[in-house]
């Protein structure tokens, strides 16, 4: 199989994945959980989910303290450092350079990415499409996010190349029939093979012939 004369797509996340925030939203969440529910093991089982998504699964009902963990939330958010995972930028040049679509597909809403912009105005220019929790009716690990972006480029799903580092993120994946490289910035690499058909710990040295070569090797 070959993909010199295909049509494809690159999709990625957001966090952990363009920016190393993962350890921060960790810390984050560990508190709320902590505060609100007596127990932080939840959030790491949050990860990659939309802000809709944890209230309907953890907070429902609790319309006040979800009130106060929006407020948190966006002071946190705020107050991120927004640094890029390591030679990101150079890898989607790369895949651009050989007429790669790239979007990001993530769980993040528009008001995050309205503090984003800001510190990285490149953003817009730099990927496609930037798709957002709004978009899709269905969060991680549904497989909606991923379809939307290979349907906004009109390329299947056979054809993407989605890249992530929580679970909910690989197994949407995965369920869109797409080929899924987990970047183990969040989790132990060992524990990503189940739901990945490449495993890298940033993007260092990747590139659109190193990436396409791997993953003709697992097809």
């Amino acid at each position: 199989m070959s993909y010199s004369h295909k049509k494809i797509a690159a999709l990625f996340d957001l966090d952990g994945v363009i920016f190393d925030t993962e350890k921060q939203y960790t810390v984050f969440w560990a508190d709320i959980m902590r505060k609100y529910k007596g127990d932080d093991s939840p959030a790491q089982k949050i990860k990659g989910s939309t802000l809709e998504r944890i209230y309907a699964d953890w907070f429902s009902g609790m319309e006040k303290e979800q009130r106060e963990i929006t407020s948190a939330l966006g002071v946190f958010e705020r107050n991120m450092k927004l640094d890029y995972i390591p030679g990101l930028t150079d890898f989607v040049h790369d895949l651009k350079s050989h007429d790669v679509q790239c979007a990001i597909v993530t769980s993040s809403n528009t008001a995050k990415m309205e503090i984003v912009y800001p510190q990285h105005p490149e953003l817009k220019t730099l990927f496609d499409r930037i798709l957002t929790a709004e978009m899709f009716e269905r969060s991680k690990p549904a497989p909606d996010p991923y379809l939307l972006g290979a349907t906004v480029f009109n390329i299947p799903p056979e054809n993407c190349f989605v890249f992530e580092d929580s679970f909910n993120g690989l197994k949407s994946g995965r369920a869109a029939g797409m080929h899924v490289i987990g970047l183990s910035t969040t989790n132990a690499p060992e524990s990503l093979w189940g739901y990945a058909d490449m495993v890298i710990p940033d993007f260092t040295g990747m590139t659109y012939e190193r990436l396409t070569e791997e993953i003709v090797k697992t097809v």
